[in-house]
C-alpha cells in the first residue's frame, strides 16, 4: 500500500529527534512547567553540539601546531646565532615573517570555518524549531504543552477573552468540571442502559427524542437559539461567523443547543438544501472545540510556570495524543467542501501545502448534466474518490494541510482511508493510537456511506478512544482521569448527519453513541414519495410475514416465487417491444440469489432476462439496456447500488416490481418515472403500467418514507390486510 501521506518520519533529521526527546521528557517529568524555559535551547541545540565541538577541537589542534612550530624555530635560531649572527638574523626575520603570514592564513581559514559552523547552527536551530512546531517529537498532549508554547502561546492573550464560567460553558462543564465520582456514576448508568427519554414534536418539521443517562439533569429538551450570539463561541470565531451567517434557519436553531452542548446527535433530515448550513454549523463547533482546548492548555502552562517550587499543582487538560476532531466523509469533494468551510471560519493568514491540497482533492470539471438528481450531483460531482485521509493543524495564524496525524488537530478522512491504516497487513505498520483521544466525531452524508460499505464506518468507530499501545511521548501527569480510566468513549460527542434513518444508524445510535451528556435523534415527518408522483399509475404494496430479521430473506424469496413470479411468467408479450418488466433488488445478496434463480429455475426457463449490478461492465450495461428496450429481454434485474452510483434512466419499462423497498425514497420516485417515459412515448398506457412492492414488518422506516408518516402505522399492523393499493 502506498505510504500514508503526512505521516512520514523526519529521517534526514533523525539526530535532532533522537537527541532532543530525552531532554524534553526530563524537563516535564513531574508535570510542572518550570523547566519549560530551557525547552527552546536545550531541545534544538543538541543536533549541532557535536559539529561545534569538532570545530573547536580543530581550532585548538591548529593553534597547538603553530605554537610547536614557533618553539622549534626559536631553538634553531639560538643554536645558529653563535656562528653566523648577521646572516642568520636576516634569515630568521624572513622565516618568522613567512610563518606569521601562514599563521594568519590558518587563522582566517579557521575563522571562516567557525563562522560557517555558526551559520549552520542557526539554520539547523530554525529547522528544528519548525519541526517541533509542526510535528510531534512527543506526539501527544506533550505537543500541546511544549510545542504549542513556541508558536501558539500568544493566542491565549490576543483572543480578548478569558475562560467562561464553568457553570455556563459547555466545554468546561463536559470536559473539565465533572468530578471522578460523578463521571463514574453516569458511565455506570450508560453501561446499564438506564436512559431517560423526552420527546418533542416540531410540527411539520418532525420529532425530536432526547435520551439522557440517569443522574444527568442537564440533558433535557433545550429551547432553540435565535442567533449565533447565544452560542458559547470563542470571540474570534463569533466575529467571523456573524459576518458569514446573519441568521439561522429554524432547523439550525433547534439543533445548535444540543450540538454546542456536546450531546450526541443522529440527524435524519439532511437534504441538499440544508446540507451546507449543517456542515458550516458542525465546522464552527469543531473549530470552537479545538480553540477552547488549546487555550485551556496554554493557560494551564502559565499557571504551572508561575507555580512555586513547593506548590503541588495538578492540572488535567489533555488526552493521550493531539488529534481531537475526526470528520468521516464519503468523497474527496466532500472533504474539499468541509475544508473550505473551516478556512472561511478561521481566516488564517497562511495556508501551508494549499496547492497540493487543491491538486489532490479539487476537481472543477462538470461531469453531469442538470437532468441528474440534485443529491446525485452533490455527492458525485467533483472528485468522487472514496480513499483519502488528511491531517489539519491549526496554529495562531496558519493552517497546515497534510500534517502528520500525531501533529494534527483535526483528521478528515473516508472510512476506507482510515481502515487501510488501522488494519494494515503488516502488524508493525498498523496504527490506531492517533484515534485514542478523539473527542468529537462528525459523520456527514452517512446515507451515502451505507451504499459504500458500512462495515468500514463501524470498524473505525470501534477503534476510537482505545488505550494506546505506545506512550508517544505523552505527559501522563496532564492526562484527564477519564482517559486513564478507559472511559473516553463515554465523553466523546458523535454527530451523524444523514438524509434518513436506517436500522444501521439506529444500531449506531444505541451501541456507539454512549455520551454521558446525552443524545438526540431527529426524524422528519414524511408526506410520502407516492404523493409527489404525478402519474395515474396503480401502486400496490404487498406485505409478507417474517418471524425475525434473520429469517426475512428466505421469507421474501419464498413470497416472491409464490405470489410474484407466476404473474411475471404469465405476462404476454405485446405486439411491439417486450414485456418491459423491471425488477429492482436493493440488496446485492438478494440480487445474486434472484439472478441465479432466473438462470437455473425451470419456472423461468422460457423467460429471457438481463441484469445490471454495480459490478457490471459498461459494455454489458449498454447491451442489457438495449436488449430490454427492444424487447429481446422480457425482464431486467436492477440492483440498488447500481442505481445509486449511476442513476440510469432505463427506457422500455412497462411494469416495475420492487423485491424490496429502497432506503432512499427518491429511488422509488425515479423508478416510477421510468414508466412515465414509456407512457410519454406511447409504449404503454397509464392503465397498463403498475408498480408492486414487497415489504415486511421490519421495513417500517423505509415504508414510512414512501407512503408517508400517516399511512405507515395502519399498513404495519397485522390483521388489516396484506395488500394496499394507491393510485
Amino acid at each position: 500500500m502506498a505510504p500514508i501521506r503526512g505521516r512520514g518520519g523526519f529521517r534526514s533529521r533523525g539526530t535532532a529527534r533522537g537527541s532532543t526527546r530525552g531532554v524534553f521528557r526530563g524537563s516535564r517529568g513531574r508535570g510542572r512547567g518550570r523547566a519549560r524555559g530551557g525547552f527552546r535551547t536545550s531541545r534544538v541545540a543538541d543536533p549541532d553540539t557535536e559539529e561545534a565541538n569538532n570545530a573547536s577541537q580543530a581550532e585548538s589542534e591548529a593553534e597547538s601546531q603553530i605554537a610547536t612550530a614557533d618553539e622549534e624555530s626559536s631553538e634553531e635560531d639560538e643554536g645558529s646565532a653563535k656562528t653566523g649572527y648577521s646572516y642568520n638574523t636576516l634569515l630568521q626575520s624572513l622565516t618568522q615573517s613567512s610563518e606569521q603570514d601562514e599563521r594568519q592564513r590558518k587563522r582566517r581559514k579557521l575563522d571562516h570555518s567557525i563562522s560557517h559552523v555558526e551559520e549552520r547552527e542557526t539554520v539547523l536551530l530554525r529547522d528544528a524549531e519548525e519541526e517541533i512546531a509542526e510535528a510531534l517529537a512527543a506526539p501527544s498532549g506533550a505537543d500541546e504543552t511544549a510545542a504549542s508554547s513556541q508558536d501558539e502561546e500568544p493566542e491565549s492573550l490576543d483572543d480578548g477573552e478569558d475562560d467562561e464560567d464553568g457553570n455556563s460553558d459547555p466545554y468546561l462543564t463536559h470536559f473539565g468540571s465533572l468530578e471522578v465520582e460523578s463521571t463514574a456514576k453516569r458511565v455506570q448508568a450508560v453501561e446499564q442502559h438506564r436512559w431517560q427519554s423526552q420527546r418533542q414534536l416540531l410540527g411539520a418539521m418532525g420529532r425530536l427524542v432526547v435520551n439522557a443517562p440517569d443522574g444527568n439533569s442537564d440533558a433535557v429538551l433545550k429551547p432553540p437559539v435565535k442567533t449565533l450570539r447565544h452560542l458559547p463561541l470563542k470571540q474570534r470565531l463569533a466575529e467571523v461567523a456573524l459576518r458569514r451567517t446573519s441568521s439561522l434557519d429554524h432547523l439550525q436553531q433547534v439543533l445548535a443547543p444540543y450540538m454546542f452542548g456536546y450531546q450526541d446527535i443522529l440527524f435524519g433530515g439532511r437534504t441538499v438544501q440544508n446540507g451546507s448550513g449543517l456542515r458550516d454549523l458542525a465546522c464552527l463547533h469543531a473549530l470552537n472545540h479545538v480553540y477552547k482546548g488549546r487555550d485551556r492548555v496554554l493557560k494551564d502552562n502559565t499557571r504551572l510556570a508561575k507555580a512555586e517550587d513547593d506548590e503541588d499543582v495538578e492540572l488535567r487538560d489533555q488526552g493521550f495524543t493531539r488529534p481531537k476532531v475526526l470528520f468521516l466523509l464519503g468523497t474527496r469533494q466532500a472533504c474539499a467542501q468541509t475544508v473550505d468551510s473551516l478556512i472561511s471560519l478561521c481566516e488564517p493568514e497562511q495556508q501551508e501545502n494549499r496547492k497540493r491540497f487543491l491538486d489532490e482533492f479539487v476537481d472543477t470539471e462538470t461531469k453531469f448534466s442538470d437532468d441528474r438528481p440534485d443529491d446525485f450531483r452533490e455527492l458525485f460531482e467533483g472528485n468522487a474518490d472514496d480513499d483519502f485521509r488528511l491531517g489539519l493543524k491549526f496554529t495562531r495564524k496558519t493552517v497546515k494541510y497534510f500534517a502528520r496525524f500525531y501533529a494534527s488537530d483535526m483528521i478528515i478522512a473516508s472510512p476506507l482511508g482510515l481502515r487501510r491504516i488501522t488494519e494494515h497487513t503488516d502488524p508493525k505498520k498498523a496504527d490506531s493510537d492517533f484515534l485514542s483521544s478523539i473527542e468529537l466525531v462528525v459523520v456527514d452524508q452517512a446515507d451515502a456511506m451505507l451504499m459504500q460499505l458500512w462495515d468500514h464506518v463501524e470498524f473505525v468507530l470501534q477503534h476510537l478512544n482505545l488505550q494506546p499501545k505506545d506512550a508517544h511521548g505523552c505527559d501522563f501527569s496532564r492526562v484527564r482521569h477519564w482517559y486513564l480510566d478507559g472511559q473516553a468513549r463515554f465523553m466523546r460527542q458523535t454527530i451523524v448527519l444523514s438524509a434518513f434513518v436506517t436500522p444501521e444508524l439506529n444500531k449506531l445510535y444505541n451501541a456507539s453513541m454512549l455520551n454521558i451528556a446525552g443524545k438526540v435523534k431527529y426524524t422528519p415527518t414524511y408526506e410520502g414519495a407516492i404523493a409527489s408522483i404525478g402519474l395515474p399509475i396503480k401502486q400496490t404494496f404487498s406485505r409478507f410475514d417474517a418471524s425475525s430479521p434473520a429469517a426475512e430473506p428466505d421469507a421474501r424469496f419464498k413470497y416472491f416465487n409464490t405470489a410474484i413470479l407466476p404473474t411475471i411468467v404469465r405476462t404476454p408479450k405485446p405486439a411491439e417491444g417486450g414485456q418491459g418488466m423491471l425488477i429492482f433488488v436493493p440488496s446485492y445478496y438478494d440480487f445474486v440469489r434472484l439472478r441465479n434463480h432466473f438462470a437455473n429455475s425451470t419456472a423461468t426457463q422460457n423467460l429471457s432476462f438481463g441484469s445490471i449490478s454495480e459490478y457490471t461492465s459498461r459494455s454489458d450495461v449498454r447491451r442489457a439496456r438495449s436488449h430490454f428496450f427492444t424487447g429481446r429481454h422480457a425482464v431486467l434485474l436492477y440492483s440498488g447500488r447500481a442505481h445509486h452510483f449511476n442513476r440510469f434512466r432505463i427506457r422500455g419499462v412497462r411494469k416495475t416490481f420492487l423485491y424490496g423497498l429502497p432506503d432512499n425514497p427518491k429511488f422509488y420516485e425515479e423508478l416510477v418515472e421510468m414508466m412515465g417515459m414509456s407512457i410519454q412515448e406511447g409504449k404503454v398506457g397509464s392503465e397498463e403500467a403498475s408498480v408492486r412492492s414487497l415489504f415486511s414488518k421490519f421495513d417500517g422506516l423505509k415504508l414510512e418514507r414512501i407512503v408517508g408518516s400517516e399511512r405507515v402505522s395502519a399498513m404495519m399492523k397485522g390483521g388489516v390486510g396484506d395488500t394496499f393499493d394507491f393510485v
